[in-house]
């Protein structure tokens, strides 16, 4: 029998699809206080509306994450992720280009209502990796990846945002980083959802079972891209097989193997049809859901809160 592995190649490219996303939602945080002053936001109300903008994009996100996941289901993971990736790169240049409160709201609605990657990255991973002995290292990949962009989100933002030291309720001068001071660590997002946008065309792999055959440009570009560097690096011929190209990189060496070494409830899950709600939420499933729910309250709520306490003038008594 095969050795099982985990599928490292596919999970360094949903990996990259990643990143760019907590950089998103965080690099935000530093200076939307600052943002909203630019609006004209009376000093009473920046906080509040501070809040709600970075709020809105996680609330768009909730509603719309099981319609995606269900959309995921029909079209396959790859193309909705990729038209997740595509729609918060484009709504974040339209929130580091707003020049209004209502722009940049509507900008952060739109960027979370296209996007529900996050359950569907996760839902990937699963189906990459079926082994229960191999997917707890499999699942603690996407976390160490979110953690690390929370990091480097704020970071972003406070050390691009305003280059030129605008003030924000005077009137901006003629270059773009005057007009639009707010626009540089969005740009560099942008850049980085154009990464992950790239990688995840050309060399992930779909992992619903009934779209695994189906015909992907991406992934053909992508080996060709692949013969043509190893080509150049002089990689002997034994290595440039079309089958290696084409294997479902999960660490087999024969394509014949994978039936046996995947999980006969794999196939059968698919046949029996859509889960029922009751069978979903079972008692621990909805305690697991409210415990996580609790503890991202709690880490968020941080995050914009000291940022906002940092910028607000103290009462004098």
């Amino acid at each position: 029998m095969t050795e099982r592995r985990l599928p490292v190649k596919q999970l360094v490219i949903l990996s990259i699809c990643r990143f760019a996303e907590p950089i998103a939602l965080t690099s935000v945080f530093p200076y939307i206080p600052e943002m909203m002053e630019s609006f004209g936001v009376p000093e009473n109300d920046i906080a509040r509306w501070a809040g709600f903008t970075s709020a809105v994009f996680s609330i768009a996100q909730a509603v719309t994450g099981i319609p995606w996941g269900a959309a995921s289901d029909r079209f396959g993971r790859k193309p909705i992720i990729l038209i997740g990736l595509f729609n918060t790169m484009v709504c974040m240049l339209l929130f580091g280009f707003s020049t209004s409160l209502p722009m940049a709201i509507t900008a952060r609605a739109l960027q979370g209502l296209g996007n529900g990657n996050v359950g569907i990255l996760r839902t990937t991973v699963a189906e990459l990796c079926p082994w229960k002995e191999l997917q707890p290292r499999a699942f603690s990949i996407m976390p160490l990846v979110y953690t690390i962009g929370a990091i480097f989100g704020p970071t972003l933002g406070g050390a691009l945002s305003n280059p030129l030291r605008v003030d924000p309720r005077q009137p901006h001068g003629g270059s773009i980083f005057e007009r639009f001071p707010y626009s540089p660590p969005n740009l560099v997002a942008a850049a980085l959802f154009t990464l992950g946008i790239i990688t995840g065309w050309l060399f992930l792999k779909e992992s619903l079972e009934k779209r695994k055959h189906d015909r992907d440009l991406g992934l053909i570009v992508g080996s060709k891209i692949t013969a043509f560097v190893r080509k150049g690096l002089h990689i002997s011929k034994k290595q440039k097989k079309i089958h290696t190209e084409r294997e479902p990189l999960l660490g087999q060496a024969k394509v014949a193997n994978d039936e046996e070494a995947t999980p006969k409830g794999t196939n059968a899950a698919v046949d029996e049809g859509p889960p029922r709600i009751r069978d979903v939420l079972t008692y621990q499933t909805i305690l697991n859901l409210v415990v996580y729910t609790l503890l991202a309250f709690y880490t968020l709520a941080y995050d914009q809160v000291t940022r906002t306490d940092l910028v607000q003038t103290p009462f004098v008594h």
